[in-house]
């Protein structure tokens, strides 16, 4: 971090201080060929008399030409000047920078209104009110380690918790066993450790359906749905990524979501060598099969969630009629998920290959597969300036997906109907809508 005076260029106009950050790139990945970038998480820290021995890379001390801070605080500027090089550069538009003076209390965070993205700089303003006070400012709010930790420790209270197996640096990949019912359902999250979200959400579905806040007491409708489904839950796919800071890879370099069948003779996958996470998995699927498929995710540019449908040979009627009700199931269940806006949909090619997890499992269970994708920006669908796509509303889509589950579940393996009878045979409110990446503020105003 270097720390920058503007006074002597610009005049007294301008705040106090500058501190000037860079964005740290992952491993570099092999089949990518690039070294991913775009999650920042730090602490700021004030100090009136300046000390150059820092804490740590991410601490600024400094002096303030306001003394002890006063009544007036101590204005700063931050600027990550790197942000047009990361690997998602147009995200930055329209995007908020979070804060808080409590980095473990995730409903502390608040949006820096004063974010904007110019001259190829992430650029804030914020007003220290002490002038001994640390801020951490973050892409998006951290769910650290120890919270995982924590989370499988309160899971194993109430329900059956296994290791698949090891990361590349011993981590367990932890599994939650849930349920008691003949259909099996996969729900996985943070296959990219920079996206929190994810395992935010993990935390709320967990919550709910183990009762976790309410000593093991679950409503009725998860006690319906968990005599239905045996549920099979990773709360987090990439933990050594996740522990280091990382947007996309694990700590070998892989991008996990790239990783469900080998890419050519010359990048055999999933790997103990490489990708141990995907590939414990996906063993395990194997043993149990598959009847419904969630990937949990985050996504930078969009500010809606969604659900992304997979790129398959099997993509027809049938997968396309679950697709369409489970999603408006959910649109049900909580007004935050919408089917308007997603990626917009390509047909499978012969030859593709299906190395992302929504299309490996998809086309290798011919089940109902989605990867559900929640913004870093604010949620178009309910705005909220202040605090824009949190961590609680995360928990709280996680707690909602229970209600598309029980919808869905008669409708998963129908084995006695042909494909065009079985989607016409749901009402006109769950057809499949088609979606387009084409928004604006205009349009959805």
């Amino acid at each position: 971090m270097d720390v920058t005076d503007p006074k002597d260029e610009h005049g007294d106009d301008r705040p106090s201080k500058v501190v000037s950050l860079r964005i740290k790139p992952d491993p570099y990945t092999k089949l990518e060929k690039k070294s991913h970038m775009q999650y920042f998480s730090f602490r700021s820290s004030i100090q009136t008399a300046h000390n150059d021995n820092a804490e740590s890379e991410f601490e600024s001390e400094s002096e303030s030409n306001n003394g002890d801070g006063g009544d007036t605080g101590i204005p700063v500027t931050y600027e990550i000047v790197n942000a047009a090089e990361t690997s998602y550069a147009n995200a930055w538009n329209e995007y908020t920078v979070f804060y808080s003076k409590s980095v473990g209390d995730p409903v502390s965070w608040r949006r820096e209104l004063s974010t904007r993205f110019e001259d190829g700089k992430l650029v804030w303003d914020h007003v220290h009110t002490k002038s001994t006070e640390s801020v951490y400012f973050s892409y998006f709010p951290p769910f650290s380690y120890a919270r995982h930790l924590d989370l499988v420790k309160r899971c194993s209270e109430f329900t059956d918790v296994s290791s698949l197996g090891q990361t590349l640096e011993g981590r367990e990949i932890e599994c939650i066993r849930v349920g008691t019912g003949t259909s099996v359902g996969w729900i996985i999250h943070r296959q990219h450790p920079g996206e929190h979200m994810a395992e935010f959400y993990a935390e709320g579905l967990l919550g709910r359906l183990l009762g976790l806040d309410s000593l093991g007491d679950t409503d009725g409708l998860v006690r319906q749905l968990l005599s239905k489904y045996t549920f099979y839950i990773v709360p987090s796919m990439n933990p050594d990524g996740a522990a280091a800071g990382h947007l996309r890879v694990n700590a070998g370099g892989a991008n996990l979501n790239r990783e469900w069948c080998s890419t050519g003779d010359d990048y055999p996958a999933p790997s103990l060598e490489r990708s141990p996470e995907v590939y414990h998995v996906l063993e395990k699927m194997k043993e149990t099969g598959v009847d419904v498929f969630c990937d949990i995710h985050g996504d930078e540019e969009i500010p809606y969630n969604f659900l992304a449908q997979p790129v398959v040979p099997n993509w027809g009627p049938r997968l396309k009629a679950l697709h369409g009700a489970f999603g408006a199931a959910y649109c049900r269940a909580n007004p935050d998920m919408q089917q308007d806006f997603a990626y917009e949909p390509t047909d499978y090619v012969e030859g593709d290959v299906l190395n992302i997890g929504n299309d490996q499992v998809a086309h290798r269970f011919d089940c109902l597969s989605v990867t559900l994708e929640m913004p870093f920006k604010d949620c178009w669908s309910n705005p909220d300036a202040e605090r824009g796509w949190s961590p609680a509303r995360s928990r709280a889509l996680g707690a909602s997906l229970c209600e598309p589950l029980l919808y869905v579940h008669p409708y998963l393996r129908v084995d006695n109907l042909d494909e065009e009878t079985f989607a016409n045979s749901f009402p006109e409110q769950d057809r499949y809508v088609l979606p387009t990446s084409q928004y604006n503020k205009e349009v959805v105003a």
